[in-house]
């Protein structure tokens, strides 16, 4: 009998504890919501996130936060405060959503924090992973600069590039690339982009990956937008560890 009654405690402790890979799985959202927005609103610091941006404290789920990368290196994601599952959410293409790669794209300058010197604007580079290559279920955008592979490939075909979406072959498969002109992004949002120009793309956005490298053409300053379908993650052509900038930097980011 005390041997039945053990066995039953045991099943019961283990029904009762949260599935150990959901929770892994959930940790982005839960260290964003649990901690660095509480610490924010409570004494404005933003441990252990780097930075936590909002709208107002009456709407702490209308923001982002910037953490580094438990691997290091100049690796920082963009989390928003909002539950939001990843690039498959619909809320990413609804009118009111915030532009997160935009966010992203102002957020870069941690970059430049962690190497402590200035990073070109063509050297960052911002990725969002498909469903099938990703390890958190809270939508997250990688800052890093740009692997130095991805960084020729793109110096070479920037000149040719429009604002529709080309084929691109890399060595990591088929991708497609277009061009969005202008300093920022306020007028230009990744995931729309996607969703509207690529044909099909909207009803089934969980199988893509998005990449944005900053770039400069010769009409003036701009943005690469990449994306891929089936094929691995964007976030494997950045470099945390930044080699392609790590000279002296002769102009600063813009």
């Amino acid at each position: 009998m005390r041997a039945v009654i053990l066995f039953l405690c045991a099943a019961t402790a283990a029904l009762s504890q949260p599935n150990t890979q959901e929770v892994r799985r959930d940790a982005l959202r839960h260290i964003v919501q649990d901690e660095c927005v509480p610490h924010w609103l409570q004494n404005q610091t933003a441990t252990p996130c780097a930075s936590v941006t909002l709208s107002d404290s009456a709407h702490a789920a209308q923001g982002y936060a910037v953490l580094p990368d438990i691997k290091g290196g100049a690796h920082f994601l963009l989390i928003p405060t909002k539950t939001v599952r990843g690039i498959e959410s619909a809320f990413l293409l609804e009118a009111e959503a915030p532009n997160y790669f935009a966010a992203a794209w102002q957020a870069r300058a941690h970059i430049a924090s962690q190497l402590g010197h200035s990073v070109a604007r063509d050297e960052v580079g911002f990725a969002v992973n498909p469903q099938h290559a990703r390890t958190q279920d809270q939508l997250h955008i990688h800052i890093e600069c740009l692997g130095p592979y991805i960084h020729g490939v793109l110096q070479e075909v920037a000149a040719q590039l429009t604002d529709q979406w080309s084929p691109l072959r890399l060595a990591a498969g088929e991708y497609a690339a277009l061009r969005v002109t202008g300093e920022d992004l306020n007028f230009a949002n990744p995931f729309q982009l996607l969703a509207k120009r690529m044909p099909g793309a909207r009803s089934n956005m969980g199988a893509y990956t998005l990449l944005l490298a900053g770039m400069q053409f010769k009409e003036g300053p701009g943005f690469i937008v990449l994306a891929g379908k089936n094929v691995p993650g964007t976030e494997t052509l950045l470099d945390s560890s930044c080699a392609i900038a790590a000279h002296t930097n002769p102009h600063p980011a813009s």
